[in-house]
């Protein structure tokens, strides 16, 4: 067990228990023992001056791709989970979209092993909805939550499938665990890479419309009000999709939405050049959509904010746009870019930056942290939203580079990541 930690003198932000405030906390024994007002740390303890940054709970990201078992070339859970914390994430949830698929006992086992023997940031299994992702037979979900899976998600591939996904929202209440959605109508986005709009008619690209994904969204939240079960959609990207999930939740159906740092921080417009680092799916769309997402987060309509975090090999993105794979890594510009985009602007308050980013993850989710209360486990991120960089993807420490804010000054970055009580990251460490 690492020496207690007494960080002073940061600015406390909690949600969860709504603090904000200057003090100190004290972690001993890999969990909080006190926190606000000045502390004096037991004798061996190791003092951190925190003056100046944040000190809040972990930050936590429920959407990532980690590519191992089956493309380790890309990524693997260790480099995954270390992009995470040098990106201040005590925690992150793997998508089961590997080679195999994580669809079962063994995998999902292999996958929470593999993340507890990195000893960087916490890694929580995805198991899959269906088997195989192939949408048809459902995956035994029991098998999977108890190796450690904490949702089950065909996530890349909708399950189109009504009766089937009827019937994962009603098995999974069996467990308690959310049923995750990638809303996408196949048959409309077949064969688009970008939004359709008039830059992909401009780019002689084939677009896909917003409705691709929206008949989808209605479709699930409908699903949910049948069963009662909770249904969780990723990456939302319309305003159209906004607008069914604040029904839904009018309606009281137990639905929550996430939305990527990507989508409410650039535009189609970024595709210009054919620039493949800003393909990914759901595409980027247009001004209208980001300004309604970023209001969704503001009133509580969208839950989480999420990376998507999806690297890929450098040769794969130089293809032809319309060939090159869907996705970009996020874990090391997520707290940069939500700075630059939602606090710095005014659209959100720091108190509801950190609610996105960790309390809500946690609460939704089920899982540990989220807080800095009194015997809660030690995660802790101390951030410094003041502080300028520039990106560099040759500093990654995730295997993947294809971002589209390379060269791109942003605000706000992870100063100290503490998962446990013990220091997995610290800037320039």
């Amino acid at each position: 067990m690492s020496a207690p930690l007494v960080l002073t003198g940061g600015r406390i932000v909690d949600p969860s228990q709504g603090m904000d405030a200057i003090g100190d906390l004290l972690i001993v024994d890999g969990r909080i023992a006190s926190v606000g007002g000045r502390i004096t740390g037991p004798d061996g303890a190791r003092i951190i001056d925190c003056s100046g940054t944040v000190v809040a709970p972990g930050l936590i990201d429920v959407h990532v791709h980690l590519r191992e078992p089956g493309r380790e070339d890309v990524e693997t859970v260790a480099t995954g989970a270390h992009s995470a914390a040098a990106g201040g994430f005590t925690a992150v949830a793997a998508m089961p979209n590997t080679k195999p698929v994580t669809d079962n006992q063994a995998t999902v086992g292999f996958v929470k092993r593999q993340g507890e023997a990195a000893g960087f940031a916490r890694v929580y299994p995805y198991g899959a909805i269906s088997v195989g992702q192939m949408g048809e037979t459902l995956a035994e979900f029991g098998e999977m939550v108890a190796a450690g899976a904490v949702a089950v998600s065909d996530d890349g591939k909708p399950v189109e499938n009504s009766h089937l996904m009827r019937t994962a929202l009603e098995y999974a209440q069996t467990f308690g665990i959310p049923v995750v959605e990638h809303c996408e109508v196949m048959s409309l986005a077949h064969g688009g890479s970008m939004h359709e709009g008039v830059i992909s008619a401009r780019l002689g690209l084939k677009g896909i419309p917003g409705e691709a994904e929206e008949i989808d969204v209605i479709r699930c939240i409908l699903l949910a009000k049948l069963t009662g079960g909770h249904i969780h959609l990723c990456h939302l990207s319309t305003k159209g999709s906004v607008d069914l999930v604040r029904w839904g939740k009018d309606q009281g159906v137990n639905v929550t939405a996430e939305v990527c740092s990507h989508h409410i921080s650039l535009t189609h417009e970024a595709v210009e050049g054919y620039n493949t680092n800003a393909k990914m799916n759901p595409p980027l769309r247009t001004q209208r959509d980001v300004e309604a997402l970023q209001q969704g987060l503001k009133d509580g309509t969208i839950d989480l904010l999420v990376t998507d975090h999806a690297p890929h090999h450098y040769d794969e993105k130089e293809r032809e746009f319309a060939d090159a794979p869907n996705g970009i890594v996020g874990l090391e510009t997520a707290l940069g870019v939500n700075v630059t985009w939602l606090l710095e602007p005014g659209i959100l308050t720091l108190s509801q930056l950190v609610d996105r980013m960790t309390c809500l993850p946690a609460k939704v989710f089920h899982l540990p942290g989220g807080t800095l209360a009194k015997g809660s486990i030690g995660d802790v991120t101390v951030f410094d939203p003041s502080r300028e960089w520039t990106v560099d993807p040759a500093r990654f420490k995730s295997k993947g580079r294809n971002t589209p804010y390379g060269g791109r000054k942003l605000r706000g970055q992870a100063v100290r990541t503490i998962v446990g009580g013990r220091i997995v990251y610290e800037l320039n460490g």
